[in-house]
């Protein structure tokens, strides 16, 4: 009775510790390789002042996906530089394309080719712009840009009198903000108001990033405690087998 038991357990913590193994080793894949995939497609930046209140405020930390400007669509949250604008990095919102043309405002909004524009980003109530813009018809290869802060963002309404109307060359782009890290908002709302004048950016896979950086570290975590606790239960069995009674049954 005895040795059939001690074989048994052998056999039973050989099995848990080749499934622990497996898991951990699982898990580190998971996890370092979540790491590494998102430090090699994002980059992250703190954004120092509120001209993209509400959606982004002064100390937010963002996360953008390394991106083409060709890249680029209508309704876009971008990381871009601009010589004229000081050469730094600034992050600002696309509201039109090269070939379009932006106005403001008509009953308040944003008009861009025609379509005024529901901008769900902007604080309830406020207008579209407070100084209007003229009917611009946007250059090819350039980007016009707003903060969705619209009473105090120096974006392209500063810029107007400037060669090109106060648009930004697509090569300035750096990167497509996806998310809001710290504090933790989460992913960016879609920009739906811009639909019915072509496609939407596809998100980044940040969420996929994260649910795998997630599940790496409950297998890793699981599997340690896993073997931990299979050893632990197999030594006490051990222990109950020689210190049972000569000629017991």
């Amino acid at each position: 009775m005895s040795s059939t038991t001690a074989r048994t357990d052998e056999g039973h913590g050989r099995l848990g510790s080749k499934l622990s193994g497996l898991a951990m080793a699982l898990g580190c894949v998971l996890f370092l390789g979540g790491f590494v995939w998102g430090a090699i497609l994002y980059r992250p930046y703190t954004v120092p002042t509120d001209s993209m209140s509400p959606t982004i405020v002064a100390g937010d930390r963002v996360l953008a996906q390394r991106v083409d400007g060709d890249e680029i669509k209508r309704g876009d949250v971008v990381v871009f530089r601009q010589a004229s604008w000081g050469d730094m990095p600034l992050v600002k919102r696309v509201v039109a394309v090269g070939g379009d043309t932006v106005s403001c405002c008509t009953d308040g909004k944003l008009v861009v080719n025609g379509k005024q524009i529901q901008e769900s980003y902007l604080r309830k109530g406020q207008l579209a712009e407070l100084t209007g813009i003229p009917s611009i018809t946007v250059p090819k290869g350039r980007l016009f840009l707003l903060g969705d802060e619209r009473t105090g963002s120096l974006d392209s309404t500063a810029h107007l009198t400037e060669a090109f109307n106060g648009t930004v060359d697509r090569s300035g782009v750096e990167a497509r903000v996806d998310a809001v890290v710290w504090p933790m908002n989460g992913m960016l709302a879609r920009p739906t108001g811009f639909e019915s004048l072509g496609g939407l950016s596809t998100p980044g896979p940040l969420r996929l990033l994260t649910v795998a950086i997630v599940v790496g570290g409950v297998l890793v975590l699981g599997g340690g405690a896993y073997g931990a606790i299979a050893d632990r239960a197999a030594k006490k069995r051990r222990s109950a087998v020689v210190a049972e009674p000569a000629g017991a049954r």
